[in-house]
Formats: C-alpha cells, sequence, structure tokens
C-alpha cells in the first residue's frame, strides 16, 4: 500500500521519485495483494516450518557460542529502520572482525554457516518480519543504514516498496560472494561497483511490478537455490 505523496519523508519527496510514486500509484491493488499474500503465506510457513527452526538452533547451538538468531539494522519502506532476523552463520561478533560485506570464503562463517546459507536457510526467520510488515518475500534486499545512506536521489525510490527476501537483483547476483572476493577492499567494491549495478534492476522492478511478477521471481529463486 502506498501513502500519500505529501506525507513521504521529505528527502523523498523529489521529481526523481516522483517518476516511480506515479508507476506504483496505478498499480495499488497489486500491492494490495502483495501484503495479503505475504501475511498468509508466512503465517502458514511459520507453522510448517516450526520442526526445521527447532533443528537448525540446535545445530547451530552446538557448531559455535553465541546467539541462535543474529538481528541487524536494516532500511525498508520510507526509510524505516527495523532488525532483520537470520540464523547466525557467522562467528560471535563476527562484525567486529570485518566490514558488514561478506566474501566468498568469509573465515568467520561457521561450519554450520556454510550449509545454511548456501541453501539460504539462514534467511527462515524473516518469514517472522514478512508477517508483522518489515519485510515482503519479493523487493529490494534491504541494505544496512550505511550503505542506504549512499543512495542517490532516484535509488531512494525504491524506499517506496518494502524491502523483501528475494529480489530480481539477488538473482542476478547470486554469486556476489564471489565478486567481491576479487577485491582487497570488499566494502569499497561494494558501494562502487555491485550496488549502483544492484539498484538499476532494483528500479526496474518497480516499473515490471505486479503480483505475478512477485510469483515468477519467487520460483526463479527458488530454482536459482535448487541449482547449488
Amino acid at each position: 500500500m502506498l501513502i500519500n505523496w505529501a506525507d513521504l519523508p521529505k528527502n523523498m519527496q523529489t521529481k526523481e521519485i516522483l517518476y516511480y510514486y506515479q508507476i506504483l500509484q496505478k498499480k495499488k491493488k497489486s500491492l494490495v495483494i502483495k501484503r495479503i499474500f505475504d501475511i498468509i503465506c508466512s503465517g502458514v510457513l511459520i507453522l510448517i516450518l516450526c520442526p526445521a527452526f527447532v533443528i537448525l538452533a540446535l545445530a547451530i547451538k552446538m557448531d559455535s557460542k553465541g546467539k541462535v538468531i543474529f538481528k541487524q539494522k536494516r532500511v525498508t519502506k520510507y526509510g524505516k529502520t527495523f532488525n532483520i532476523y537470520k540464523f547466525r552463520s557467522m562467528i560471535h561478533n563476527a562484525e567486529k572482525f570485518g566490514t558488514q560485506v561478506t566474501k566468498k570464503n568469509d573465515s568467520r562463517i561457521t561450519k554450520v554457516g556454510k550449509t545454511i546459507r548456501k541453501f539460504r536457510l539462514d534467511e527462515l526467520p524473516q518469514l517472522l518480519n514478512i508477517f508483522i510488515g518489515d519485510l515482503s518475500f519479493v523487493g529490494v534486499r534491504p541494505e544496512v543504514p550505511k550503505y542506504a545512506e549512499k543512495y542517490t536521489s532516484e535509488m531512494m525510490a525504491t524506499l517506496l516498496l518494502p524491502a523483501g527476501v528475494t529480489s530480481a537483483a539477488s538473482i542476478a547476483f547470486k554469486n556476489e560472494e564471489e565478486i567481491l572476493n576479487k577485491f582487497d577492499d570488499t566494502e569499497k567494491a561494494y558501494i562502487n561497483l555491485v550496488l549502483p549495478q544492484k539498484m538499476k534492476i532494483n528500479l526496474q522492478y518497480i516499473k515490471d511490478f505486479n503480483f505475478f511478477y512477485d510469483l515468477k521471481i519467487m520460483f526463479m529463486t527458488l530454482a536459482a537455490v535448487a541449482k547449488r
């Protein structure tokens, strides 16, 4: 659902964002269906996957010390920050030993973490984020605030929609960690190389958005994970 233009944060009331806002105004029905789908499907999956949650939690706890659930501040719709939930796949206090960008074969990733990241099982707790409305199944992957601050005015248009667990950009950059592994300064490479390319895809998503396109992206994501 889309709020009135006048109610948007002042830093989002720009001509660049207005272009995308007007596109989404014509897709209000799809936005409503999208939210209903998120609530029903996330609620059902949380109930069905409860046993898997317990098994994964035990495996993580036995593998390394630290909390089972990893929480991190991310940015979603209209620039709102929220705590994203993931199963912890890295060592305790991993952010103290490196950047917030992860590269391939990162030494901070635990043994169990390698497996759950490979099949994206670490993201299962985000079903709770979807249910309460912080995330959607499909949408721009939520950035940490320090990277969201690097957005251009046009990139800010992606904040008109809730962030998502998966996206067309996530599929296109499924080997992101391998790309970043080629650079000594992974954070700089992410901001200057990867982020701009991903945002081009994310902005195109706004133009292409409809409920059935979201379903297509979800199936494409499942196929990409299965290939791993």
